[in-house]
């Protein structure tokens, strides 16, 4: 066998034409050298083939298969008839492969077929718990050894061998029968034919075990396989192998066939791979993809040759394995993968820009603050380590009639939308106090914008103003209250004044709240994400924040901010946080 040098579907085609009609050549060849010469019918006569006489008296002194007798005529033969067990018909029973019996007629007084006597049978049992027919000789087929045949259809079908003499060929039946206090049932199918006044049938199951077993083993691991018999040109198909390549049972595919479903990539790997089997390497190995039903299919083939005693291969085997579905899930797995990179790519750009607008609208804090006796630090935590996004946000600065604004907010959401929506609540609230107003007006103007604004969802805010008198004065719009550190304690500002989210309800008037300040204490402005834990009420949070400050007595602002964030860090959060420590020196 040579090389195939081809990488076009029909060069492939006229190779393995080729290749099978030189084979079949060099057969045929050989049989003639040989003197092989088609088979006579009948049998060859010569003193070679006749049987000695002593031969003939063990013959005849045998017992007949069917149990009636010892070479005189019986019931197997007509009456009258010398008996000889080697051509008796019941002599033929044992070599046949499945269930077979021979069947005697049994007539009412009309003459109509009732049933069918068993005359002789084999012993090979269709079902593990049915009875072999040799055991059943004598019994009345329908009433005695088979009594739910009848039901399916099969007296009807042998009355009609007996009647017409065309052969019965496959007829189902699904046999059930009780046995032990059990039912039983198996598929099996029949075949008979008419023997002078007699039925020959055999029955076998529609599959045997192994067969189901086998087919469930090709269906879970995705295989098949296929003969292809190289001189006769007979194709044997496994189911598997039909389920791969979505074929007709009765139509499996020629080689030449395979080869019109091939990808034209293909081509030229498939036909070395025919060449490799047809040249006795073996196993070899292969993957292939094949154009199915307007389906790409992957396949793996490892191939075999089946050789004669010369060496020459006259049939292929091949096993097929079907990797289709898992070349369409690593499909899937990298088309998300490239999805998901650019996904990640879109968010670490939306990240970059949204943490330069947050950094540039949210300084650490003023160096004006130092004038009016304040010190203030500040952190912006995200909820992830990459997350530099969010609606959190504060404001500390000094105003022009020598207050200072202290302010922390949360607009809902996150992503560049809710930055946003912070940037336009934070400016706004700051342009609203340079006005001079008190928080509750700037709060109640605040909440009229977000009010207004269709495309704004609700947010919350604290907002106070320090003056030279060490007096915070400062309203809340459903925000957590400040936390004030002093002498080592730290608690809650009263919040009786609080009034709603922002957004939330118009026309809503905000009051103003006035708490006295000392020297030495410490105000800290936190957003909900720094308490809120999952699977945790938030007033946990809250009592444990208000531990931790008070822990942290004696620490400047920055000192403080930084220990919080740590804890806060060694935590799992759902959403952003902003802390804003101020002190009054």
């Amino acid at each position: 066998m040579t090389r195939s040098p081809t990488s076009d579907v029909a060069s492939l085609k006229a190779y393995i034409e080729r290749e099978i009609a030189t084979l079949r050549a060099e057969v045929r060849r050989r049989a003639e050298t040989a003197g092989v010469a088609d088979p006579s019918p009948g049998r060859a006569t010569g003193e070679a083939g006749a049987p000695s006489p002593e031969a003939g008296r063990s013959i005849r002194s045998a017992q007949c298969p069917c149990g009636q007798g010892y070479g005189a005529p019986h019931a197997c033969v007509d009456p009258g008839e010398g008996h000889d067990p080697r051509t008796c018909l019941c002599a033929t029973l044992p070599a046949i492969p499945v269930s077979a019996a021979l069947l005697e007629p049994e007539r009412n007084d009309t003459g109509a077929v009732t049933d069918f006597r068993i005359t002789a049978g084999n012993h090979i049992r269709s079902a593990e718990w049915l009875v072999s027919p040799d055991q059943q000789a004598g019994q009345l087929f329908f009433a005695e050894a088979r009594p739910g045949a009848a039901a399916g259809g099969l007296l009807d079908a042998l009355r009609d061998v007996v009647e017409t003499g065309l052969p019965l060929n496959g007829l189902v039946v699904d046999y059930t029968e009780e046995r032990y206090g059990r039912l039983r049932r198996v598929q099996l199918v029949h075949y008979a034919a008419s023997c002078g006044d007699r039925v020959l049938t055999t029955w076998r199951p529609v599959r045997s075990q192994a067969e189901l077993l086998t087919i469930d083993a090709q269906h879970l691991a995705s295989i098949g396989w296929g003969r292809w018999d190289l001189l006769s040109g007979a194709v044997t198909w496994s189911e598997g192998l039909q389920r791969i390549f979505r074929t007709d049972p009765a139509l499996p595919w020629s080689l030449l066939e395979l080869c019109d479903v091939l990808v034209d990539s293909d081509v030229g790997p498939f036909g070395e791979f025919l060449a490799s089997v047809l040249a006795g390497e073996e196993p070899a190995w292969t993957r292939i993809r094949f154009l199915v039903l307007g389906e790409v299919r992957t396949v793996d083939l490892l191939g075999r040759p089946v050789a004669g005693t010369d060496g020459r291969p006259w049939a292929l085997q091949i096993v097929a394995r079907d990797l289709t579905p898992q070349m369409r899930s690593r499909r899937r797995l990298v088309e998300k993968q490239a999805e998901t990179e650019l996904l990640r790519q879109q968010a670490a750009a939306e990240r970059h820009v949204a943490g330069a607008l947050r950094e540039a609208l949210l300084p650490t804090y003023s160096e004006g603050l130092a004038d009016l006796g304040l010190t203030a630090a500040a952190a912006y935590l995200p909820a992830e380590p990459d997350a530099a996004v969010g609606g959190d946000w504060y404001k500390c600065r000094p105003l022009p009639d020598g207050r200072a604004l202290i302010a922390v907010g949360d607009a809902s959401g996150h992503g560049l939308e809710a930055v946003a929506r912070m940037a336009q609540q934070r400016h706004a609230m700051a342009g609203l106090a340079q006005t001079g107003a008190c928080a509750g007006e700037v709060a109640t103007w605040l909440n009229e914008l977000v009010c207004g604004d269709p495309s704004s969802a609700t947010a919350t805010m604290a907002v106070g103003h320090v003056g030279p008198e060490r007096v915070f004065r400062w309203t809340c719009a459903g925000h957590p209250a400040p936390l004030l550190l002093r002498e080592g304690r730290a608690y809650a500002l009263p919040t009786e004044h609080r009034g709603p989210l922002l957004g939330a309800l118009p026309g809503h008037h905000y009051e103003t709240a006035e708490f006295p300040l000392e020297r030495g204490d410490v105000l800290l402005f936190y957003t909900d994400g720094v308490v809120e834990r999952r699977g945790q009420d938030i007033t946990e949070g809250i009592h444990a924040l208000t531990g931790l400050l008070a822990a942290s007595s004696g620490l400047p602002p920055r000192r403080i901010v930084d220990r919080i964030t740590e804890e806060y860090e060694r935590g799992v959060h759902d959403d952003d946080a902003c802390l804003l420590a101020v002190r009054v020196d």
